[in-house]
């Protein structure tokens, strides 16, 4: 479900690209190189946060074809499409929303703290549409109008809000090596008595005893 909600922000954060370069009257090449860089700009940017090399979008191919098959139907109906302006703000939101939350998610999943997750998840909303931005030197929307930054921030935060709670660090992995020790079984006599001998490593004193 996660790919498929990354894919969808990609493919609209593609659209948005697109059409932002159709308004600035750029060739198919430009187009399709503003819809890759709109597209693929957060999540990469996200990915390097984490420490995920090389980045998931540049190891899975669906990820560089959506934004190039977004890229040539828009350039191709262009000029069916009416008030460009309004359908890069729509684009623009609908990217904002599912990359805040898909980008929060992968952060969380990749054991980042709360905190650091939302952080992460407002940069990947807001990084391709930045670099969009930049590179058709313009101010950024992100800069011009704050709702943007506020509403990933907001998403965010809703999905660091919904994750489930963790169980505390250690309990499980601490469990499972007293069962393997056998610590919580009576030893026999001579188990005992070989535990004795200082050529053996101590028992983890952290473990339960059994009591007879």
């Amino acid at each position: 479900m996660l790919v498929v909600l990354d894919l969808l922000g990609v493919a609209v954060f593609a659209a948005s690209g697109a059409l932002a370069a159709v308004h600035a009257r750029l060739d198919v090449f430009g187009v399709v190189v503003l819809a890759g860089v709109t597209a693929l700009g957060g999540g990469i940017v996200r990915d390097v946060l984490l420490g995920i090399a090389p980045p998931t979008t540049l190891r899975q191919w669906p990820y560089l074809l959506t934004p190039l098959v977004i890229a040539l139907i828009v350039f191709r109906f262009h000029p069916t499409v009416a008030r460009l302006r309004r359908g890069v703000q729509l684009a623009d939101a609908l990217g904002l929303a599912l990359f805040a939350t898909t980008g929060t998610a992968v952060a969380l999943s990749a054991g980042a703290p709360a905190v650091t997750a939302a952080l992460i998840g407002v940069i990947t909303g807001i990084g391709g549409g930045v670099l969009r931005d930049v590179l058709l030197n313009e101010v950024p929307l992100v800069l011009r109008r704050e709702i943007y930054a506020l509403a990933a921030a907001a998403g965010a935060a809703v999905v660091v809000a919904r994750r489930p709670p963790r169980a505390p660090a250690g309990t499980g992995h601490a469990r499972g090596r007293c069962a393997r020790r056998g610590a919580t079984r009576p030893r026999p006599v001579a188990a005992v008595e070989r535990a004795r001998s200082p050529l053996l490593i101590p028992r983890d004193p952290t473990c339960p005893t059994a009591t007879s």
